[in-house]
């Protein structure tokens, strides 16, 4: 029997190996593609995601940087390094891939750091951080990441996604209930312009709020702004010191915080929004940029779910990288004078910030709960929810993780036929 040559060659492209690191699919945007396809809503998309970045993750910086006992250098080189790495990731990705790919820092780690800094010292911590880096881009580099995250449902995902987003809906609720004469006309702003999509057209509704907020808080004299310190960065090196206790207390949840709680919501967020990421070049680009910001002491880097999140809020997909690059360069900005804008939106009242957020974040909390619970892997998708809003954090892991695995463990063995119908439906 002859085989059809035809099939043999089909059957030969299907077994091909999928290169390591994902090609592009599309060209690279020229200058005049980005000069078409920026425009003020994805230049306000870019703006919300980086007041994001500088005032509640940057609070959480401080606060874990400050309780660990590190200097004004120090502290002043960690933001510095963040939002460089930030910057770069960002601007590489989004232009190689033409989509959004937004990179920042790892929260979670950063707030794992807390206990870690008051045994271990500084150098102790950076060491980790070189490590935990290097494992982060020797993982992306053996694909191992993309075939992980390939098994977990995209259900579950989202979940996961779902329980970590709750927090910004709720803050808006506590912030109007502890300063409502700033959030309130904030909240009446934003459903207003919602309501009205042709006046929405001109004043995207988030721009609304921020608009408003900032005029009450003006007028009611919460702008604290304070004098004195450095404007422009001062990047310090903190030579590394690697020692056993650090890096098995630190190394495995930061690894592992990077590649499935931070880089997964990344990914879980952006195709929730229509874009495919490139989960290996994810991968490496985040240990290539956490080696890179642990030269300046600083936690490591990852693909982060809520900037994406603000990124991708509005507008046509195919334009939304502009936002992307739109934020790199504010990025960059943001890292040449770290101390003076840190100074300037700290000095803004945490109900406003946390208002803003939560509200640029409603649309992609809607998205992760529909995606979550609308079709297969339910039981599992609810597990996951209930494990990561409790903050399960064993062994020093972030909760997401536990509540990823758990989900799928539970969805496994209660939810068979849900795995048996995605196989059938795979092989046709």
């Amino acid at each position: 029997m002859h085989e059809n040559p035809t099939t043999t060659s089909a059957n030969s492209r299907s077994t091909e190996k999928e290169p390591l690191i994902e090609r592009p699919t599309t060209r690279m945007p020229r200058l005049r593609d980005i000069r078409r396809d920026i425009g003020l809503e994805y230049c306000l998309n870019a703006v919300v995601g980086l007041i994001f970045g500088i005032t509640g993750p940057i609070a959480v910086t401080m606060a874990v940087g400050l309780a660990g006992g590190l200097s004004d250098a120090q502290l002043s080189s960690w933001v510095f390094g963040i939002f460089l790495s930030a910057g770069l990731a960002t601007l590489v990705m989004s232009l190689v891939y033409r989509r959004p790919l937004g990179f920042a820092w790892s929260i979670p780690g950063t707030v794992l750091l807390g206990p870690s800094l008051q045994h271990l010292s500084f150098g102790e911590v950076v060491g980790a951080f070189f490590v935990a880096g290097a494992l982060t881009l020797g993982l992306g580099m053996s694909g191992l990441v993309r075939r992980a995250m390939a098994a977990i449902p995209p259900s579950i995902v989202m979940a996961m996604v779902a329980a970590i987003f709750l927090r910004f809906g709720i803050d808006i609720v506590d912030a109007g209930r502890s300063t409502p004469a700033i959030v309130i006309p904030m909240i009446i702003a934003f459903i207003a312009l919602t309501a009205l999509p042709g006046l929405a057209r001109f004043m995207p509704p988030v721009l609304g709020a921020l608009l408003v907020g900032f005029i009450a808080v003006v007028v009611l004299g919460q702008l604290n702004l304070s004098s004195g310190g450095p404007v422009l960065a001062h990047p310090v090196f903190t030579p590394p010191e690697f020692t056993w206790a650090a890096q098995l207390e630190l190394v495995v949840p930061l690894t592992l915080t990077v590649l499935v709680v931070q880089n997964g919501q990344g990914e879980a967020v952006l195709r929730a929004a229509g874009h495919a990421t490139p989960v290996n070049a994810s991968a490496v680009t985040s240990g290539l940029m956490s080696v890179l910001n642990a030269c300046f002491g600083a936690v490591s880097a990852c693909l982060t779910g809520p900037t994406n999140a603000l990124l991708t809020s509005s507008g046509d997909p195919k334009r939304q990288y502009s936002a992307a690059v739109f934020y790199s360069f504010h990025c960059f900005i943001a890292a040449l004078f770290s101390p003076l804008v840190t100074r300037f939106m700290l000095g803004t009242p945490e109900a406003y910030i946390l208002a803003l957020g939560g509200m640029a974040m409603l649309g992609a909390l809607r998205q992760a709960f529909v995606s979550a619970f609308s079709s297969k892997y339910t039981f599992g998708a609810l597990v996951t929810f209930v494990v990561t809003i409790a903050e399960f954090d064993l062994f020093n892991i972030h909760a997401a993780f536990w509540g990823i695995l758990i989900g799928c463990v539970a969805s496994r063995f209660l939810e068979p036929g849900d795995y048996r119908t995605a196989a059938g439906t795979d092989r046709t």
